[in-house]
């Protein structure tokens, strides 16, 4: 072998363990956001655990407001739909924007519904509202760390996969943008 296919041979062995080493480190990488997700899905079961008893212990006594406490369940279905789409693939962008959307949508309900508790206190220190309500507290205080330990995690496999020439490895292997939440 010439001196010039001995270079052109390190050369292409070189570029082969290159390819190999940036694989893994984005498989790596999109493995820390599928156990950030880990974090996350733990946080919304402790959420929607808090919410069935809520909603059946609001049933009765605001029974006036009955329009307020359907959108609040017809938003955590939604929400639990989209969690569920977004499960199977924590990196995929399109589904955690579906997420964020019905994440809106739930927020905006449940602050709906927490307004009509304020407004009758005595409901919301009997047990199993009083109850219920600390469990929504605490797991949605529990997915603000959760949210933002994924979104760390989105922001360094986006960052490593925007790098060139890493870039170029992007669609042959099939790596897309991890969407934040």
């Amino acid at each position: 072998m010439t001196g010039r296919q001995w270079a052109a041979l390190a050369l292409g062995a070189v570029a082969v363990f290159w390819m190999v080493g940036a694989y893994n480190r984005l498989v790596a990488l999109r493995n820390v956001i599928f156990q950030a997700w880990a974090k996350v899905d733990e946080a919304l079961g402790q959420r929607t655990a808090a919410i069935e008893p809520l909603l059946a212990a609001l049933h009765e006594p605001l029974a006036t407001e009955q329009g307020a406490l359907d959108t609040l369940q017809a938003a955590q279905a939604d929400a639990v739909r989209a969690a569920t789409t977004l499960r199977t693939r924590p990196v995929h962008e399109r589904h955690a924007s579906a997420w964020v959307a019905s994440e809106a949508a739930l927020a905006a309900a449940a602050s709906r519904v927490f307004a009509l508790l304020e407004q009758h206190a005595e409901l919301a220190l009997q047990a199993p509202v009083a109850g219920a309500t600390a469990g929504w507290r605490e797991a949605t205080a529990r997915l603000v760390f959760a949210r933002q330990l994924f979104n760390d995690a989105a922001d360094h496999y986006n960052g490593a996969i925007a790098v060139f020439p890493t870039r170029a490895l992007t669609r042959l292997f099939g790596f897309g943008r991890a969407g934040r939440i």
